[in-house]
């Protein structure tokens, strides 16, 4: 790297790849990879590889934005990978900052959906240049030219340059591994897709001889190194040794000196001794950094924008877990823990909001959404971390006649016989429908616009009403006026009036009461939710209740007990689930929807009050 000369600048491709989620992005990420002999031969290389994160894995979603780079000629293409969801847009916002052009990732079938819009006006309004990616070229169903005119009209409506406009088109197959500039073409590979890349992505604008310029636009951790900056170099070039600046608000905070350069091979990170002007690079100087500061040369202090990162929609309290049942399960329980670990947090995830509350055992967490949270929640869970959560809530802006609540472009895929139902339900949560089209194969795309408030808890019914076939995506739209009053939950819950553990003789009488979440031998406390009430009421049942031993023989005393198995809840569906006056109980073993007030005395004096 040292050698490198402002001609190796003409060498260098940055780009992110966005795309909705389940458009096959990361799959492509991987090909084009392995078709850059990133990879041995004979190496055996797992499915979406980027995916480096366990959560990621499982749900088969990206979380984290990943940065790789491939080579292709005598040519370095710098790739990240970015996520897919609407919840972790700020993750996509401060990434893209650092690219020259964005490689957007459209499905043939499905065409553009709201998340690729969401993603697709950041980067057009940041002026990068655009190529279009048709993908699943390969299906039976596929429709690239309709594809096709749906990715001009929504270029058209976000307001695309004449220069953005003339963005070229590759058609593909990601699962396959093949790129082809015209449909009449066949191919093998994707070299037709690294040519574009290399013609139409310009070469990063860089000032080689200026003094060294950087901004953070992620951290990570080694355990051997500490705090590491990634970002992209604007200014100049820097080598291990070198005393740099930490720039905040324009005035510099402290002086370190570059402990270690690292720059990305495919996967892999790689040492090296000098970067410059262009590339993105890791860098380990300061202990504690933070997502937008600027790193500079100590004589010249530089300043560059502040990356600009929406406001959070949803926010949610975050308790000490104070259930009969807290410090059984979790390592960390205390609300220094707690503290410690989401200040930790809004180091590196830049959309979330952090603040402390009237009490010391009480946080209000905001984010983007239920998922946005919800992901939060599963690592500390996961991590050993203990705590309580309150159900998610709004937030609005203004008050009394000017306030304003948040509102979702939601789009939904479903079968024809589901569409009545749909429109029905979306009614009462003040959804106004905006588009409703034909698709192929019987399907309907509906499109809405719904305050965010009418979202919550109706992902899980929409399932249920669609028998799990339809498909829901929903983008945050923008603030508009308060619609009043949307009706919460239609079904009570069960509440456990006993402590210890359930017994099938007691949930057998039980479970004609509504829906079980947990089956026999399970512990449970007074106040703890084990079931959804058949009516909107809350219902005290004791699922303890052991059959009393008697001397005299009955009719009935060879019956079997039979238990309708349990509907055991994901972490989305209890959140879904809660209600104002419920809690979470959050533990690395167990998720436990409890009540505020344990005590049914306690409940019934503060519902006269």
């Amino acid at each position: 790297m040292e050698n490198q000369t402002s001609t190796s600048l003409l060498h260098i491709r940055n780009l992110a790849i966005i795309a909705h989620v389940d458009h096959g992005k990361t799959t492509l990420v991987d090909k084009l990879l392995q078709q850059g002999n990133v990879f041995r031969a004979n190496e055996q290389v797992e499915e979406r590889v980027m995916d480096s994160n366990q959560l990621e894995k499982e749900r088969g979603i990206t979380i984290l934005a990943k940065n790789t780079a491939v080579h292709y000629l005598d040519y370095k293409i710098n790739i990240v990978d970015t996520p897919g969801h609407a919840d972790f847009s700020g993750e996509v916002e401060r990434i893209l900052t650092m690219v020259d052009g964005v490689l957007l990732v459209v499905d043939a079938f499905d065409g553009p959906m709201p998340q690729t819009r969401f993603v697709l006006n950041k980067a057009l309004s940041l002026g990068l240049k655009p190529i279009v990616v048709l993908n699943k070229i390969d299906r039976s169903d596929a429709r690239p030219v309709e594809a096709l005119n749906d990715v001009f009209n929504l270029f058209i409506e976000l307001g695309a340059t004449d220069e953005q406009m003339e963005f070229p088109v590759v058609y593909a197959s990601a699962k396959k591994g093949f790129a082809m500039r015209d449909l009449a073409q066949t191919s093998e590979n994707l070299i037709p897709l690294f040519e574009t890349i290399i013609s139409h992505i310009p070469p990063p604008e860089a000032d080689l001889s200026g003094p060294f310029l950087m901004q953070v636009t992620s951290l990570e951790y080694d355990s051997y190194i500490g705090q590491m900056a990634l970002g992209r170099v604007v200014r100049g070039k820097v080598s291990v040794g070198e005393t740099i600046g930490r720039v905040v608000g324009g005035e510099l905070k402290e002086k370190g000196k570059i402990k270690k350069l690292l720059s990305f091979e495919g996967l892999k990170k790689v040492e090296v001794e000098t970067v410059q002007a262009g590339d993105i690079v890791l860098l380990a100087a300061f202990p504690d950094l933070r997502i937008g500061e600027v790193l500079s040369d100590v004589n010249t202090i530089g300043e560059l924008p502040p990356i600009e990162i929406g406001e959070p929609t949803i926010s949610m309290e975050f308790l000490v877990n104070n259930s009969p049942f807290a410090g059984q399960e979790g390592k960390f329980v205390t609300s220094r823990n707690l503290r410690d670990r989401l200040f930790r947090e809004i180091k590196s995830n830049v959309a979330l909001r952090v603040e402390e509350t009237d009490s010391p055992d009480s946080f209000k967490v905001s984010g983007r959404g239920e998922l946005h949270l919800g992901i939060l929640i599963e690592t500390m869970r996961r991590e050993g971390y203990e705590f309580q959560v309150s159900r998610p809530k709004v937030l609005f802006r203004g008050e009394g006649a000017q306030r304003q609540e948040p509102y979702e472009y939601l789009v939904i895929d479903v079968a024809e016989e589901y569409v009545g139902t749909v429109i029905e339900k979306l009614g009462p949560r003040k959804g106004e429908m905006l588009n409703m089209a034909p698709q192929k194969d019987g399907h309907v795309r509906l499109e809405f616009l719904i305050p965010a408030r009418g979202l919550l808890g109706y992902r899980s019914e929409f399932l249920s009403d669609t028998r799990g076939t339809g498909l829901l995506t929903h983008t945050f739209h923008g603030y508009g006026e308060y619609k009043g009053d949307i009706p919460g939950r239609n079904n009570g819950a069960l509440i456990s009036m006993e402590t210890g553990e359930t017994v099938a003789y007691a949930l057998e009488n039980v479970q004609e009461r509504g829906v079980l979440f947990l089956g026999a031998g399970v512990r449970v406390y007074e106040g703890m939710v084990i079931g959804a009430h058949s009516r909107p009421t809350d219902l005290a049942v004791n699922p303890c209740k052991k059959k009393h031993l008697t001397n005299i023989r009955s009719s009935t005393a060879e019956d079997a007990i039979t238990l309708t198995p349990p509907r055991h809840l994901s972490l989305e569906q209890t959140l879904e689930f809660l209600e104002d006056d419920e809690l979470l109980e959050v533990t690395p073993e167990n998720l436990r929807i409890r009540k505020k007030l344990l005590t049914e005395n306690e409940r019934k004096r503060s519902s006269k009050k």
